[in-house]
């Protein structure tokens, strides 16, 4: 089963939708960003979450001190690294890390061998200069794949419901990771959340078939 991981939550109705939409992650932005959370709010949102919902800060070059403490305090699950972040950062995160590799060319990939040992998994996502994610740019899928034989990744960069069934058969990564996909005017839409959800998991059933 691939999993589903929805990204930029900033309030609690927003988590909630995501959660009865069939989400296994939900993710919360601590960097400066139009989805950024203060961590209080984030907080409250994660204690009012059911059990087995994983939850994910998303940090942009942190210092390691700020992020470790932000993570204790709101109980994150994981941490998400955007940013420039060494090998050794990774190592002393006091949670499991996904490190974000931005792909736009295949030389791009040569960054997972650094990172496979000292992380969770590789989060592939569209390069967009200056920009650190959630962006809806696509990247390039079949580097996705090639990327997809070194470790375990999960797949991000303009994913909607309307593609990301493609895109899982054409990659089938570990999970995929969604944020302007499943919006409305900037807010986190259910019915699209829904049906990302459920176009994730018919993807994942045809995967079981092949």
């Amino acid at each position: 089963m691939v999993r589903v991981k929805i990204c930029g939550i900033m309030d609690q109705a927003s988590a909630w939708a995501a959660v009865e939409a069939g989400a296994d992650a939900i993710g919360f932005v601590f960097t400066s960003s139009k989805r950024e959370i203060a961590p209080d709010a984030a907080k409250a949102i994660i204690q009012s979450l059911p059990p087995y919902v994983t939850t994910v800060g998303v940090f942009v070059d942190e210092p390691l001190h700020r992020l470790n403490d932000l993570a204790n305090y709101c109980r994150l699950d994981l941490i998400q690294l955007h940013g420039d972040e060494s090998p050794v950062y990774c190592e002393h995160v006091d949670r499991p890390v996904v490190k974000t590799i931005k792909v736009k060319e295949a030389s791009d990939l040569q960054l997972i061998s650094a990172y496979k040992h000292v992380t969770r998994a590789l989060l592939l996502d569209a390069y967009v200069a200056g920009e650190a994610g959630g962006t809806g740019h696509k990247l390039p899928w079949h580097l996705a794949v090639r990327a997809h034989e070194q470790g375990t990744i999960i797949l991000a960069g303009g994913l909607d419901a309307r593609n990301v069934e493609e895109a899982i058969l054409a990659t089938r990564p570990f999970a995929v990771d969604v944020s302007s996909g499943v919006e409305t005017d900037g807010r986190k839409d259910q019915h699209k959340m829904l049906a990302f959800v459920q176009q994730a998991r018919a993807a994942s059933r045809h995967l079981a078939i092949l």
